[in-house]
């Protein structure tokens, strides 16, 4: 029997196409299923942004194969924690949520040199949600 996931994180970003794609690679990457994972746009692009997917490919990690989609009112009442990434007012929010503002520069119509800062500041910010995930249910497991 396989135990619930810890949380679900649902990433935001206009396009869902950059930097919401690599935050949710980087989750699925690190924290594996004890986290569910989402991610959508405000306004979905039409495809990955490849110099994302290149980026993260870079430190093995493919997200060729995703797909922008957009935001619903579902995903984020789904969603334990709601990251945004510059979605503006586009988010709904709903009471009980966490709620994280990531500001990070747009990846859109960059290269790869210019992607891969951004992404190493994704993955560190992911690393501490994972902590923060981590102890929270050790916490309530101690309850």
């Amino acid at each position: 029997m396989t135990a619930a996931p810890a949380a679900s994180v649902l990433f935001v970003c206009i396009h869902n196409a950059g930097r919401s794609q690599m935050a949710a690679g980087f989750l699925r990457h690190l924290a594996g299923d004890r986290v569910e994972v989402r991610s959508a746009g405000s306004v979905p692009g039409d495809r990955i942004n490849p110099s994302a997917v290149a980026a993260m490919a870079e430190l093995g990690i493919d997200i060729a194969d995703q797909k922008p989609k957009v935001l619903t009112t579902e995903a984020v009442r789904a969603s334990d924690y709601v990251i945004t990434m510059g979605c503006g007012d586009a988010c709904p929010y709903f009471p009980g949520k966490k709620y994280l503002d990531w500001t990070l520069e747009d990846p859109a119509g960059q290269g790869v040199e210019a992607v891969r800062p951004i992404r190493d500041e994704i993955r560190s910010l992911i690393e501490n949600l994972i902590t923060e995930i981590d102890a929270a249910a050790a916490a309530g497991r101690e309850s």
